[in-house]
């Protein structure tokens, strides 16, 4: 065969066309997911919680509601209350006191509150008052001094040591004895007292007591109080030989600088 019939049987070659560089989306989502440290996102799938009722049982919760009227617990069904027209109505004191600073500030003078303070009714405190260490050794509890100040009583007592285990109590009233209130005193210090003359000593232990004072008592009004001792399962009192502590009350005027007036009205 000649060498043109060998090129004319040599079969031409079929170009092949090189893979594509694209990647399809999805693989190409893929990729990237595998590079992140992003955890694969999951469908959410709704449960309903187990501690919220089904529709049945909200149904039967519903049935078993019920009404229940005062009267069958013996109680009325109606409150009537009859008020004669004669009857001014009762204003609290801190709401008159209230107005009246209030009054006062508009006409621009100058705010004066009146503030209670007690005063003993004996002119010598007891624990300077001759005999006071007999009068101790007989009652075993006796009212030393009392000291007053705007927000109450403070009241020093002394007691005889007849036992570690001891409970001194002031019993206090603003009523006439109509009703009362009782007060724990607390234990200060041990002390030993001489006799006048080398007579002996007395082994004392001093206790205080604080009697509050209200705001807004009237001038006029009385306190009373009587102290209580109670050792070794017996009682003993210091009670003023009968006629109890009394203290009366009364008010002085305090003018309040003319900076602290609008502090002053929204403490009242």
């Amino acid at each position: 065969t000649s060498g043109s019939e060998c090129d004319s049987e040599v079969k031409k070659p079929i170009p092949i066309r090189p893979p594509s560089s694209r990647v399809s989306p999805l693989r190409n989502k893929e990729y990237h997911r595998s590079l992140s440290c992003e955890p694969t996102p999951k469908p959410i799938i709704r449960q309903r919680s187990h501690s919220l009722p089904s529709t049945t049982q909200k149904k039967k919760q519903c049935r078993n509601v019920g009404v229940r009227f005062v009267d069958s617990l013996g109680l009325d069904l109606e409150d009537i209350r009859l008020f004669k027209s004669g009857e001014d109505p009762f204003v609290p004191h801190h709401v008159t006191f209230r107005l009246l600073m209030g009054a006062e500030l508009a006409d621009g003078r100058h705010l004066e509150i009146s503030l209670p303070y007690m005063k003993p009714f004996f002119s010598q405190q007891p624990g300077d008052q001759p005999g006071f260490l007999h009068r101790l050794r007989e009652q075993k509890v006796c009212l030393e001094r009392v000291l007053c100040f705007e927000l109450g009583v403070i009241g020093i007592t002394q007691v005889i040591n007849l036992d570690f285990e001891k409970d001194v109590t002031a019993r206090y009233s603003f009523t006439e004895w109509k009703s009362c209130t009782e007060t724990k005193a607390s234990w200060v210090s041990t002390i030993t007292k001489t006799w006048e003359g080398g007579g002996g000593e007395l082994s004392c232990d001093t206790f205080r007591f604080h009697l509050p004072v209200p705001p807004f008592l009237q001038p006029g009004a009385e306190l009373e109080f009587a102290i209580q001792y109670k050792v070794c399962g017996a009682e003993y009192w210091d009670n003023n030989d009968g006629e109890n502590y009394k203290l009366v009350c009364h008010n002085y005027k305090l003018t309040v600088p003319k900076e602290c007036e609008d502090s002053m009205v929204h403490f009242i």
